[in-house]
């Protein structure tokens, strides 16, 4: 889930995220999860300004590539319950559908969403992002609408190690009829995050994600994933 936070003009931003197919539930005989394919993603984007940012990110997924803003809109609150508000929207186009029927005339997916973050005290940021999805299912021949909600949150337990935790509550399409959950551990050292993460979720592009997925959260449903971006500040 996108959070409010912008970075300073000029300032690139890149990423590389996977997410493996195989449940960490079989063990050694598959590396715990590590030890099969993935979906990647990779995505850079640049600020325009202190407040507005451009990105780009492709999935090997039906080769999901899209195109989307990001906009600061309000910071306010108090010292010691500070807020941000933001607002994004992204197109994305399906280029390379696999296997699905009916993708070829309806493969594009536009999305919207509100940022809405807050800072409890120094350690707990909490985010709600309600969102407008456009053609959650691009195997059908008319684009539908659809609506998710958001929610995540982290605990800082020092400045380089936080825990964290979101849940996409999404409408059920055919074969995703299950929300998104996932929670983990971020890393940072100097420009460079890293999140591993369990989750339910093995899509990664946001249109992608906010139609749900087919997987219970449950144990034996979970993959592991990570997540690294990296701050470059030229």
């Amino acid at each position: 889930l996108p959070t409010a936070e912008t970075l300073p003009e000029g300032t690139w931003l890149f990423e590389i995220s996977h997410r493996f197919l195989p449940p960490v539930k079989e063990g050694a005989s598959a590396l715990w999860g590590l030890d099969g394919g993935g979906i990647i993603r990779f995505g850079l984007n640049y600020s325009l300004s202190d407040d507005i940012m451009l990105g780009l990110l492709r999935s090997n997924l039906d080769d999901n590539l899209e195109f989307n803003a990001k906009f600061g809109a309000y910071e306010g609150g108090s010292e010691a319950l500070p807020f941000k508000i933001g607002v994004m929207a992204g197109v994305a186009l399906n280029t390379d559908p696999f296997l699905i029927e009916g993708a070829e005339d309806n493969e594009a997916q536009l999305y919207g969403q509100l940022m809405i973050n807050m800072l409890v005290g120094d350690r707990l940021a909490i985010g709600i992002v309600p969102t407008y999805l456009r053609n959650p299912r691009i195997r059908d021949l008319e684009a539908e609408n659809a609506f998710a909600l958001g929610l995540h949150g982290q605990v800082y337990v020092s400045r380089s190690v936080s825990f964290l935790a979101e849940w996409i509550v999404s409408e059920a399409q055919a074969e995703n009829t299950n929300d998104g959950g996932t929670f983990g551990v971020e890393l940072e050292t100097r420009g460079h995050f890293f999140k591993i993460v369990l989750t339910n979720q093995t899509s990664l592009n946001p249109t992608q994600v906010l139609g749900g997925t087919p997987f219970d959260f449950q144990p034996d449903e979970w993959r592991l994933g990570f997540n690294i971006t990296r701050i470059l500040p030229f």
